[in-house]
């Protein structure tokens, strides 16, 4: 059956990683087209702060699923799998390879398995876990778990902070154990055979790179592109105005804090986030990790996987 699923590259990894750059040389050595599995790039407006690729950067591939809605519109893993489905079956059928590009680990995961019906989330919810986890720590909230949902706490580590609190999460919302919940589902729509690529990037180096990314940012204009989408409408209490990046310098624009400040600030919350990207993936039994750097053996696990 596998065999005659259709094949999806799949590259991810943390922010900074390499991902975009990587992708437009597999897409040119493949004839491939990107389809972009970042939460943010989906946005209009919001190109600096989501370290989108301007398009002379993209070598004249084409890219899916970037810019298709405006800050104050919903986007979620859910309405990107409905965006995502019928442009990788009409590629499919054209023979055209797809490369889904992308940090957005529960975007990858909803492509590839399916999602779970699921009450909305709810961000006063979610945010007091993040706090409670901030302060006390994850085994805090490992041990709720383990009292609450003893089969889920034996699949998750003690460490595993995402996943713990989407857990706990779940069974505020559903009232029903996450165990339960994602056993009646398995994550098993599954509709493609995936090479799924992830990249490892020694932490040192990674975090040197978004240092830099963070300042480049800054010279590029990160306050003018916020200080515009104040100006259009686009509140600060808007999801994607509250990303890293766009709510520092929000902060800023208010005197929250000054801009030495702001940079500390987003490299500080962007390391955080890389980590969180790197334990949500590491937990992908599927993930292959690569090193961005070895061209050679990743292009040789492409073509392979391609034959």
């Amino acid at each position: 059956m596998t065999e005659e699923l259709p094949k999806l590259l799949i590259l991810s990894g943390p922010t900074a990683s390499g991902k975009s750059e990587l992708a437009i040389e597999l897409a040119s050595l493949l004839g491939a087209e990107i389809l972009n599995a970042d939460s943010m790039q989906v946005y209009r407006g919001m190109d600096i702060g989501t370290a989108k690729l301007p398009i002379p950067k993209r070598g004249g591939i084409t890219h899916h699923l970037i810019d298709i809605v405006d800050p104050d519109q919903e986007f979620n893993a859910a309405l990107f799998r409905s965006h995502a489905l019928p442009i990788i079956d009409d590629l499919s059928r054209r023979d055209i390879p797809i490369i889904v590009v992308g940090g957005t680990g529960l975007y990858v995961k909803a492509l590839l398995g399916g999602l779970f019906s699921c009450p909305p989330s709810q961000r006063e919810l979610r945010q007091k876990l993040w706090e409670e986890c901030e302060d006390k720590g994850s085994t805090y909230l490992y041990e709720r778990l383990c009292n609450l949902d003893s089969k889920a706490a034996e699949r998750i580590h003690p460490t595993d902070a995402i996943r713990i609190i989407r857990a706990l999460e779940v069974l505020d919302l559903t009232g029903r154990p996450f165990s339960e919940v994602t056993d009646e589902h398995s994550f098993s729509d599954r509709r493609f055979l995936p090479l799924h690529l992830c990249l490892f990037v020694e932490r040192e180096v990674l975090y040197d790179r978004i240092n830099s990314r963070t300042l480049s940012m800054i010279d590029a204009g990160l306050v003018g592109e916020v200080e515009g989408l104040l100006r259009m409408g686009y509140g600060p209490e808007l999801k994607p105005m509250k990303a890293i990046g766009y709510r520092h310098i929000v902060g800023y624009l208010k005197g929250d804090w000054d801009l030495d400040e702001v940079v500390r600030l987003i490299q500080r919350d962007t390391k955080r986030y890389a980590k969180r990207q790197i334990t949500w993936f590491r937990a992908d039994p599927e993930v292959v990790w690569v090193n961005p750097d070895d061209r050679s053996e990743i292009i040789h696990m492409v073509r392979a996987f391609r034959q």
